[in-house]
């Protein structure tokens, strides 16, 4: 069974991988066992934009790791998810939890752990670098890769879309 395409006006919740679709994917590890990683900034406001919006966004990683969670708190993240193992699992309680249907959420991957998730929200996506499998399935595939932005080409689709860009923009406008 298909799954029900997603009208982008409807959509209430973004939902994003980390490793991959809001960094590019490199681990650095220090020399002390910490970890660092790069976030892109376009992102970062973008998120901020969509939080304007009166939008709600969660991280879901399968990874633990500080620099998620800092990143976080900086932007205000409504809610984050780490260490992850089965990413549909935990998104379908959550949503249950928020009494938020599939179809009003927006789900951004870039590899197999979020093809099910991918194939379940109203509007899955990968990012320009996610393997083949994911962009197959995915509704939409950026033209970004993970970490140079790719967040924020969804939420502007989607702020777009809905009729909510313009009004987030007029504040930088005047």
């Amino acid at each position: 069974m298909e799954k029900p395409k997603a009208n982008l006006k409807d959509i209430q919740m973004l939902v994003l991988d980390v490793d991959g679709v809001l960094t590019d994917g490199a681990l650095i590890i220090n020399g002390d066992g910490s970890e660092s990683k790069s976030f892109c900034s376009l992102d970062g406001h973008g998120i901020k934009m969509w939080r304007r919006a009166g939008l709600k966004v969660a991280f879901l990683s399968g990874r633990e790791s500080n620099p998620t969670k800092y990143r976080a708190e900086q932007l205000e993240v409504d809610y984050v998810f780490q260490n992850c193992f089965d990413k549909l699992e935990t998104i379908k309680k959550f949503l249950e939890q928020t009494r938020v249907s599939a179809e009003k959420v927006a789900y951004i991957g870039d590899d197999l752990p979020d093809l099910p998730v991918i194939r379940y929200v109203g509007f899955g996506v990968a990012v320009a670098n996610a393997v083949d499998e994911v962009k197959q399935y995915a509704d939409y595939v950026t033209s970004r890769s993970g970490g140079s932005g790719a967040v924020r080409e969804v939420i502007e689709l989607i702020l777009k879309s809905s009729g909510k860009w313009q009004n987030l923009i007029n504040k930088y406008l005047s």
